[in-house]
């Protein structure tokens, strides 16, 4: 293993229910992130600064892109069930777990996403002057994350810092 940093375009997603590996194949995964909401408060007779309070972490929102696929998918057919049911069912949220892998595809880092569920499908534009793929991006809204990285004793993936 080396101290450089890895590169970004090995990393693999699964989602709980979607079960072939090809239903979970994303060109570009973005939106991992956490961000501390502050509350600022100013303190009486102090003009020279403004106290931030940390008030709690905000989670973003999952968002995952790849080639259109056929319509027999079960990830689509989740989205479907959710985006498409005015909310006369359960929606039922799913575990996604996003890994970063090495150059032996083993998970560097991986982070879960506990009851996540779609909130937005769409097809990106299409254009008749270009040779590009069709596109979808399904974002997903989730309850909370985990991070772990890769212990260095053994290999194995533990909740990080």
């Amino acid at each position: 293993m080396n101290d450089y940093p890895n590169p970004a375009f090995a990393f693999s997603v699964e989602i709980a229910g979607c079960v072939s590996a090809g239903e979970a194949s994303f060109r570009e995964v973005l939106g991992i992130r956490a961000a501390m909401e502050l509350e600022a408060v100013v303190e009486g007779g102090e003009n020279s600064f403004v106290h931030q309070l940390p008030r709690g972490v905000r989670q973003g929102r999952l968002v995952l892109k790849r080639g259109l696929v056929k319509r027999d998918s079960q990830l689509i057919d989740w989205c479907i069930q959710v985006l498409e049911q005015e909310l006369d069912k359960p929606i039922q949220p799913r575990r996604v777990k996003v890994s970063l892998l090495d150059e032996t595809r083993n998970p560097l880092r991986a982070w879960v996403f506990l009851n996540a569920y779609p909130v937005l499908w769409e097809v990106e534009p299409f254009h008749a002057s270009r040779n590009d793929v069709a596109i979808e991006r399904i974002e997903l809204a989730y309850q909370s994350a985990k991070t772990y990285v890769r212990g260095s004793a053994n290999g194995a993936l533990v909740h990080g810092h």
